[in-house]
C-alpha cells in the first residue's frame, strides 16, 4: 500500500507539542499546559490581516495585543489591573488555531466558536482570571480591538479612511497612533514585558513547580 494510504484505527492527533515541552490537548485544553512564553513565541510569528500588510515585517497579533491592552487603558483609565490583563490576553488563542479574518470565522460557524471559546477559557483560568470576563469588559475590549483594527486597515492593509470606518467605527477620541511593525522578536519580548507588568499588577503569582510532570 501506498505511503499515505495506510488505514488505521487510531484516532487523528488532537495535541501540539510546545517549545516549553508541554502537550497542549486541542479539543480540551488544560491549564495545566499553558505556558505566556509559548503564547508570546507563537502571537510575535502570528500575523494580523493573513501577511496582507505593507512594511518588512508582518503586524503580528502579539503587538496587536500590546495596542489594544493600551487602548483599554485610554478608554477606561481606572479599569482595574486584570482586566487589563484579559485585553492583552484576548487573542492569546491564536497562537495554537491562527489569525483567522472574520469572514473566514463566520463561515466556519458554532464549531470553531466553541474550540475558540474553550481554549480562551483554559488559558484565562491559568493566569489568574475567570474562566469568562464580564460583559462589559468583554465589550470594552472588543471596542479597542476595532479601534486597533481601524489604524491597522488605514496605515498597514489598504483600506480607504472611509471604508475602516465603515467596517470598525472610529477610534476613541484623544487617542492616535502611528504602527511601526515589529520583527518577531522584538515583539515577542514586548508582549512579555507587558505580561509581567500587568499579572504582577493583577496580583497573579506565578508557580511554576505546581505545574511539574517530572
Amino acid at each position: 500500500m501506498r505511503k499515505g494510504l495506510r488505514r488505521t484505527n487510531e484516532a487523528p492527533r488532537a495535541w501540539q507539542r510546545m517549545l516549553s515541552g508541554r502537550r497542549l490537548d486541542l479539543l480540551d485544553p488544560s491549564p495545566m499546559d499553558i505556558e505566556i512564553e509559548d503564547i508570546a513565541h507563537g502571537l510575535a510569528r502570528v500575523a494580523r490581516w493573513n501577511g496582507q500588510t505593507i512594511g518588512e515585517h508582518a503586524f503580528s497579533v502579539a503587538q496587536h495585543s500590546v495596542v489594544v491592552e493600551e487602548i483599554v487603558a485610554h478608554i477606561r483609565p481606572d479599569i482595574e489591573p486584570r482586566w487589563r490583563l484579559a485585553a492583552l490576553l484576548h487573542d492569546a488563542s491564536e497562537y495554537v488555531i491562527g489569525d483567522m479574518i472574520s469572514p473566514f470565522k463566520a463561515a466556519l460557524g458554532y464549531d470553531y466558536k466553541l474550540f475558540e471559546e474553550r481554549l480562551e477559557n483554559a488559558i484565562h483560568v491559568r493566569f489568574g482570571l475567570p474562566a469568562r470576563a464580564p460583559a462589559p469588559i468583554q465589550r470594552l475590549i472588543k471596542q479597542a480591538d476595532r479601534a486597533c483594527a481601524f489604524f491597522e486597515a488605514t496605515q498597514l492593509a489598504g483600506f480607504s479612511h472611509a471604508e475602516s470606518l465603515e467596517f470598525f467605527d472610529a477610534p476613541p477620541a484623544g487617542y492616535t497612533l502611528k504602527i511601526e511593525p515589529q520583527a518577531a522578536s522584538e515583539a515577542q519580548a514586548h508582549y512579555l514585558r507587558r505580561f509581567e507588568v500587568l499579572s504582577e499588577a493583577a496580583g497573579y503569582v506565578r508557580h511554576d513547580q505546581a505545574f511539574d510532570t517530572e
